[in-house]
């Protein structure tokens, strides 16, 4: 699967993009697919927002094998 170090980007193509894209908008990422989205990771973003990423990650697993 992936971890903190994937990039966005790559996450949305790994498992159902819909869903893990409807729980980055709940942690408020509403800019998927602005330039940032292709080279910053998960855990970045993450922080940036002021989300953990452990639970960020465990919410887009879970979104991807849905």
């Amino acid at each position: 699967m992936f971890t903190k170090e994937t990039v966005i980007g790559d996450a949305l193509r790994m498992g159902n993009a819909y869903a893990m894209q409807k729980v980055l908008f709940e942690f408020g990422m509403h800019c998927l697919h602005c330039v940032l989205a292709n080279g910053e990771t998960i855990e970045q973003a993450a922080l940036v927002h002021g989300v953990d990423p452990d639970l960020m990650v465990e919410a887009l697993i879970k979104a991807a094998q849905s």
